[in-house]
């Protein structure tokens, strides 16, 4: 896989049972980046490895005046340095590609899990959270992935100069052969707290990641309370958390670091001092003790990898859990596949959870009073159903479930709008260059959703673009406009999209009641013949449905017109016109519920 062939066709469907074995199976995933990376490894390793024995078989060669050793040693020399140069080069290119491979993999499986999920996503896992997957603990994840191969090479790279030391100079080979196992296997007693230390830390830049992103969302708000002061103390205490934590972790680490360089200088002071003496007793040649102790000198190079594979390991391990238990969520509902595919949607929608029916080409409005309760069944409108409704028949649109259509067939025929839709950066112009049917113009949907103020508000903030509205930029989720015009905005993108059922909830509630009322008759006429379900409890809104369902305790209690239920429905008018318990007894020629110990303090009070 070359960096250029990304993003994948198909990611592929990975192993999320737990962090390590989602490691794994990208590792598995890449195994061609591996080879190659281990092979170039390899070659760069050999090549340090060999200046030792050059440098040995030099000094040997001046020892004895024999030029023609030396011109051997050279070129030795000229080969390792080819050997390093070309190794290094090339594994350092391949290293980044494989990192950059496994970070777009792990991207890619997140972004189509959260297309998958939807707004049910944020619902199951903080948002805080996925922000942090999908930025840092990918790049954990590909460090991981990438150091695997050099780790590989640089262990393999020592074997070969222990075994090769044994052959050539078996005296202190064996030294070297003993000692440099020790060395690696030195720290593994403190890797667990190391580990734990490393986890704490990502817990706690986790929690904070979090509270930072619900701060920034919720930023106008806090304003408007006077908060910030509040919320900027919190996330100092927490950043500050997260500091103690790091430097607790990095202490840890660096005398992992210190052992790395300690235990090392002590095998080179063994090996010299023991070489020494057998060079005195003439059992070796200057020569060869020149060139065990180079090869003893240059293993700090392969054992760094020791350090950062199991680095890489700590730091990694839970971001790959993370991400596993991103990856791990599904649909409550799961598709069937080729059977959904032959069967065509079209028609009535119906939820037999609540009896909700929804003629087509009707504009149904769905009262429910609880805006809770309102959020959950545009979810499960769409196909989104949330975890309390698990185990429930799926909504059916013309007869066939949508748990039964391929996700991009019951996505184009359902659009879902929630309360809080979210506009991205960009132009108007790419805004609302969604895919759609075609049949309605974006200049039509502006006009049916009221956004002419929006259109001069835009025009007006254009410096560049002649006083273009759909050239100009809106900056991300829309903060430069407000809640009203954003809402707006949102509801132009939706009806552009002209999908055979459109689901909105509480689309004006953030605008005026005159405004609202051009709104509701911009939906009613450009939606006229298509399946139109509006979650509201506006009256003004109410008025141009078709047909109203009132949605009591989970069921749906009665269905009319506006004026109809208004008439004859208590419950209904309660939450229409929020009217008191009293007010509605009243309205019913009966009493009010009093209590007991109430009603004999009141005729103990008239007596």
């Amino acid at each position: 896989m070359q960096i250029r062939d990304l993003p994948y066709a198909d990611p592929g469907v990975p192993d999320v049972r737990s962090g390590s074995r989602f490691l794994l199976w990208l590792g598995r995933n890449q195994l061609g980046g591996q080879v190659k990376a281990l092979l170039w490894g390899l070659l760069l390793q050999l090549g340090i490895a060999g200046l030792p024995l050059g440098v040995g078989v030099a000094v040997q060669a001046v020892v004895d005046r024999d030029g023609g050793r030396l011109g051997l040693a050279a070129g030795l020399l000229v080969g390792c340095g080819l050997a390093i140069a070309v190794g290094d080069t090339m594994l350092h290119r391949v290293a980044v590609t494989n990192w950059i491979t496994a970070a777009a993999r792990v991207q890619q499986l997140l972004s189509r899990k959260t297309a998958e999920l939807g707004s049910v996503l944020t619902r199951r896992v903080a948002a805080g959270e996925v922000v942090s997957v999908s930025t840092g603990d990918v790049e954990k994840i590909g460090w991981f992935v990438e150091a695997l191969s050099r780790f590989a090479a640089a262990a393999l790279s020592l074997l070969i100069v222990c075994v090769a030391l044994v052959v050539y100079q078996p005296a202190l080979g064996v030294v070297v052969a003993i000692g440099v196992p020790v060395l690696a296997l030195a720290v593994l007693p403190l890797l667990p707290r190391a580990t734990r230390r490393a986890d704490v830390q990502r817990e706690k830049a986790g929690r904070a990641t979090e509270l930072a992103s619900d701060t920034v969302a919720g930023l106008r708000v806090l304003r408007g309370i006077g908060g910030e002061e509040l919320f900027l103390g919190r996330y100092r205490a927490a950043s500050q958390e997260v500091r103690r934590a790091a430097v607790h972790s990095a202490r840890m680490w660096a005398l992992i670091a210190a052992i790395q360089v300690l235990l090392p200088g002590v095998l080179l002071i063994v090996v010299v001092a023991y070489g020494a003496r057998l060079a005195l007793d003439g059992r070796i040649t200057v020569g060869e003790l020149v060139t065990v102790y180079g090869a003893v000198a240059l293993t700090h190079h392969p054992m760094r990898n020791f350090e950062e594979i199991a680095m890489a390991f700590s730091f990694s391990r839970p971001s790959a859990k993370r991400a596993a238990r991103v990856l791990a969520l599904t649909r409550t509902t799961t598709t069937t596949g080729a059977a959904g595919e032959e069967r065509e949607a079209t028609g009535d929608l119906y939820d037999p959870m609540t009896g909700l029916v929804a003629p087509a080409g009707r504009f149904t409005a769905v009262v429910c009073g609880d805006p809770d309760v309102a959020g959950r069944l545009a979810d499960r409108l769409g196909g989104h159903p949330a975890d309390q409704d698990e185990g429930h028949t799926s909504v059916l649109l013309g007869g066939v479930p949508l748990d039964e259509l391929p996700l991009a067939a019951a996505r184009t025929a359902i659009l879902v709008q929630d309360k809080d839709p979210v506009l991205l950066s960009g132009t108007l112009r790419e805004l609302l260059d969604v895919p759609s049917s075609g049949a309605v113009r974006a200049e039509d949907a502006l006009a049916a959703a009221q956004c002419g103020d929006v259109l001069d508000a835009l025009g007006q903030a254009s410096v560049d673009t002649d006083g273009d509205p759909m050239r100009t930029r809106i900056t991300e989720r829309g903060r430069s406009l407000s809640g009203g015009q954003r809402q707006r905005l949102a509801l132009a993108r939706s009806l552009v999209t002209d999908p055979e059922v459109l689901v909105l909830d509480e689309p004006t509630s953030a605008v005026d009641s005159h405004t609202e009322s051009r709104v509701a008759d911009g939906i009613a006429r450009l939606r006229e013949g298509g399946t139109t379900v509006v979650l509201a409890s506006s009256p003004l809104l109410l008025d141009r449905a078709d047909r109203v369902v009132l949605v009591h305790d989970g069921q749906a209690v009665a269905v009319g017109t506006h004026r109809e239920l208004l008439a004859k429905e208590p419950r209904y008018r309660a939450v229409v016109t929020r009217e008191t318990d009293e007010e509605l007894a009243a309205a019913d020629g009966r009493l009010p519920d009093i209590d007991t110990d109430e009603l004999e303090a009141l005729e103990g009070e008239t007596a």
